[in-house]
């Protein structure tokens, strides 16, 4: 089959490896059948050898990590700036193309801010579990779908979707979060949360970005406690729909 593209955007070693394997994990994936890039590292054009074809890839996953589009703009970094212009433009390009995307947490923002939508602040969750409805379009699109109607995802996130892209379509909601996840067209996702995280990944992540403002200083282990009472098992079913379906 043609391979998946996997794109990434955090510096921290050890957070982006175990979102990689957790991705391959959830969606049955061997490592030769996904094409990693690092975009913190490297331009994506020059990591693959020239512009993207929407065409070689049987669909792209975007990660998560700590870049925030409602950043203010003198705040961002050079990369950061580099990684939202090539990141927009491959997403104004899969949306114009349909062609399958699946931008997981990190994804919301860059396909929130698309035709008409507005990323800010105003729905930022802390670091944990929470109750994910689906809509009722959520419940009969073929890939969230998959899913119960109600279950628990990690999740820990500065920023979110106030207003949807002109035409996407609500699939999932969360009580402190009006949009978890939205679709554009028939084959370009969005999840608010994270879909391939399991405790033991969320708690690496907690330790890794403990200064990075999602939380307060000292409160790790607690953070870590709390995890370990949810009962999250279904977004990772989100991942292998993905893969099931759009293989090719």
């Amino acid at each position: 089959m043609k391979p998946f593209l996997f794109l990434g955007t955090r510096a921290e070693d050890a957070a982006a490896d175990g979102e990689y394997d957790a991705v391959l994990l959830a969606g049955g994936l061997d490592e030769r059948d996904v094409r990693r890039v690092r975009l913190e590292q490297q331009p994506l054009a020059e990591a693959l050898g020239g512009p993207v074809d929407l065409d070689d890839w049987s669909g792209i996953v975007l990660g998560g990590g700590p870049f925030n589009v409602s950043d203010p703009a003198e705040a961002k970094s050079d990369v950061q700036r580099r990684v939202e212009a090539e990141l927009g433009d491959l997403c104004r390009r899969a949306v114009a193309a349909d062609s399958p995307f699946l931008g997981c947490c990190y994804g919301i923002g860059t396909l929130g801010v698309l035709d008409g939508g507005v990323v800010d602040r105003t729905h930022g969750e802390p670091i944990g579990a929470v109750e994910i409805r689906l809509t009722d379009e959520g419940r009969a699109d073929p890939l969230t779908g998959v899913l119960p109607e109600r279950f628990a995802a990690y999740l820990g996130h500065k920023e979110a979707v106030a207003r949807l892209p002109d035409g996407a379509v609500l699939l999932a909601s969360s009580a402190t979060c009006p949009v978890q996840a939205f679709r554009i067209g028939r084959n370009v996702y969005a999840t608010q949360f994270h879909p391939e995280l399991d405790v033991d990944g969320l708690c690496l992540r907690i330790d890794v970005y403990e200064h990075h403002g999602y939380f307060q200083p000292g409160g790790a282990e607690a953070l870590k406690a709390l995890a370990r009472t949810a009962n999250v098992t279904e977004p990772a079913r989100l991942l292998a729909r993905f893969v099931e379906r759009y293989a090719r």
